[in-house]
């Protein structure tokens, strides 16, 4: 065996965002760079950015004690069959983290999470699985988020709100502060568009546009 393998699996924008985060990560573990790759179902190249591109089917056949994966696709709904895939091949969903994320009290998040440089996670916050904060992101002060979250980059997630599974809140959103009885609720599987301002509940698979958010009335 030559120790354990890493996998991005998405070769595409985010992927290649996510990559020097994880090498930086891993490497201070001692992992050499050639033990992380990239995966990708439909690779346009062999080699990206200094790491090889692999299939699923290639990651699988690489002699390893254990393989990692980060799953670095946007879509939550892809994402979560990715997972499903990787528990069904005995892989393990690891965090990614980066060195200057901050985390306060009592902020538990569960496996498979991506937190990109300059996001900030408060305090007695809960987070489920495969939660995705892109750059300069926070969640502050009591939220409760599900699984398969999205957050773009520059999301304001202010204190005692609940986002459900699969809700996606695009770059520049600012969600309001809730209350402790009353919190903000973005249903599950919801769109947050860019910029827009949420200052009422959004129903679940409803998608929210502009200051303040209203529902995306498409012609």
């Amino acid at each position: 065996m030559n120790g354990n393998f890493y996998g991005v699996y998405g070769a595409s924008g985010f992927g290649r965002e996510v990559m020097p985060v994880v090498r930086d990560q891993l490497s201070a573990q001692g992992v050499p760079r050639d033990r992380i790759v990239f995966i990708d179902d439909n690779p346009s190249h062999l080699k990206l950015n200094g790491h090889d591109v692999l299939t699923f089917d290639q990651f699988l056949k690489f002699d390893a004690e254990c393989r990692y994966v980060s799953l670095a696709i946007a879509n939550s709904s892809i994402r979560e069959k990715l997972a499903a895939r990787c528990s069904a091949a005995e892989i393990i969903l690891f965090d990614v983290i980066a060195a200057n994320v901050v985390r306060m009290d009592d902020a538990v998040i569960d496996s498979g999470a991506i937190l990109a440089p300059f996001v900030t996670i408060t305090s007695n916050v809960r987070i489920g699985k495969n939660f995705h904060a892109n750059i300069y992101s926070y969640v502050a002060h009591d939220c409760l988020i599900g699984d398969f979250v999205t957050f773009a980059p520059a999301v304001r997630c202010n204190g005692n709100v609940v986002i459900e599974d699969h809700a996606y809140i695009g770059t520049g959103a600012i969600l309001k502060q809730g209350r402790p009885d009353k919190p903000l609720v973005i249903g599950r599987g919801a769109v947050i568009g860019m910029g827009a301002v949420v200052t009422k509940d959004v129903p679940p698979g409803v998608t929210v546009v502009g200051n303040p958010a209203r529902p995306l009335i498409k012609d």
